[in-house]
This record gives C-alpha cells, sequence and structure tokens, in this order.
C-alpha cells in the first residue's frame, strides 16, 4: 500500500519581516498560528501518512509540537530552505512513496488541491501548485531596451509540491553534489530533466514575506472560502 509523508517547512528566518512579528509561522493569524492552518488542511484533506516539521531552533519545535499533526517527527533545519529540505527527507522512514513539501509561510491551502495532488504524483511522479502569471511581463534589456515576455507561458510556482520518494531523493542528491543552488523543489527535478505536472490554484495562496503580508492573508480568510 502506497504511504506518503509530509514535509513541513517552519525554519525559514523571515528576515523580511523586519522584526514585525518573532516568527512568522507562529503569528496568530484568524485566531490560531500560521503553522497550524497548513498543518490543519493536510490533516483534513486526508493524504497524509506521516509528517516531518522542519524548525529552526528549541524554542520554536516546543511551540511547533503543540500544533503538529500525528504522527510527526521533528527534525532541525540548515542554513537554507534547500538544506531543510534534505535534512527532511534524511529523516524519512523507507517505506515511504511520496513526498508533499510545503513552507508553511503559505498558510492558505486547501484540501481539495492537496487531494488533486496526490492523485496526479500517483501517476506523473511530480507535480507542483501554481498559478498564471496575469500581469504583463518585461525583460530589462541593455541601454534601456524592453522585451514582453509571452506571459501565456509563465506560471508562478507555489506549495505544496510533490514527488515520488526516489525521485526527489536523486534530485537532492545531485543538487548537493554539484554544490548547487535551487528556489524550489521542482527546481532540483528539473536537473534530472524530469517533467513538473501543475496544478492550477485559482483561490489566492501567497507567502508570507513582508508585514503587510500578515493582513491581507486576515482579510483573504474573513473573506472566505
Amino acid at each position: 500500500m502506497s504511504r506518503t509523508a509530509v514535509i513541513l517547512l517552519a525554519a525559514g528566518a523571515g528576515k523580511r519581516m523586519a522584526g514585525a512579528v518573532p516568527d512568522k509561522v507562529l503569528a496568530p493569524l484568524a485566531g490560531r498560528p500560521v503553522f497550524a492552518h497548513s498543518a490543519a488542511a493536510f490533516a483534513a484533506s486526508g493524504v497524509a501518512d506521516f509528517y516531518v516539521v522542519v524548525y529552526r531552533d528549541r524554542s520554536q519545535m516546543t511551540a511547533l509540537s503543540a500544533f503538529a499533526p500525528t504522527p510527526s517527527l521533528l527534525v532541525r533545519g540548515g542554513r537554507e530552505r534547500q538544506d531543510s529540505v534534505s535534512a527532511a527527507l534524511d529523516a524519512l522512514p523507507g517505506d515511504i512513496d511520496h513526498v508533499f513539501i510545503h513552507d508553511c509561510a503559505r498558510p492558505l491551502i486547501r484540501p481539495e488541491h492537496l487531494v488533486a495532488l496526490h492523485k496526479i504524483v500517483r501517476r506523473r511522479h511530480a507535480v507542483a501548485l501554481a498559478h498564471r502569471v496575469t500581469d504583463t511581463i518585461k525583460e530589462k534589456r541593455g541601454r534601456g531596451r524592453l522585451r514582453t515576455v509571452d506571459r501565456s507561458r509563465l506560471w508562478a510556482m507555489e506549495t505544496p509540491q510533490v514527488f515520488s520518494k526516489p525521485l526527489i531523493e536523486r534530485a537532492y542528491a545531485r543538487v548537493n553534489s554539484r554544490g548547487l543552488r535551487v528556489t524550489d523543489d521542482a527546481a532540483a527535478v528539473e536537473l534530472l530533466g524530469h517533467p513538473v505536472a501543475l496544478v492550477e490554484n485559482a483561490y489566492p495562496n501567497p507567502k508570507l514575506t513582508a508585514p503587510q503580508d500578515l493582513a491581507y492573508v486576515e482579510f483573504l480568510l474573513a473573506s472566505g472560502p
């Protein structure tokens, strides 16, 4: 029987919050910590058999453990996001077949999207939540010249991203052995030449980055569903 793990990344330093909150994944949002919203969505979806919660320090670990889904393993994160993902992958049980990787600074994930991603990864081995780019995008070139980029082919990547365990392990082994840097997990898989399916998200799923993002996400939650 196929078993699925979820890696919940919560170890980010949140430097662009500029001290507005001590820890953005523990900041209050609609009556509970930001982290708890992601944990609750996964629990409601029923997709996971096991969780790895990646924490920054002992104080954060203690706070996160109160909201961690079960069964969970808490793993200390690394210097960069990809180091945290690698540490979590190393900690997974051997009987895991598929792995969700989610940045807990995106608290607006929906259970129905998690179910859709879970179905697709079993056929395609790599799938990510994303949305179409709707802005006009310009490439700045030399001497002040601009070039309009064809936005019909552009997607903004989100999380969760989901992979077969052997595929994502092989992808990060290559990244680490070559000293490469990737900004999302799909980029690691792309380096292997493996296609990544996309699930379009029609709902806002912003990442909490700056202080004003908390008020925006609070507004979105209040506007629901």
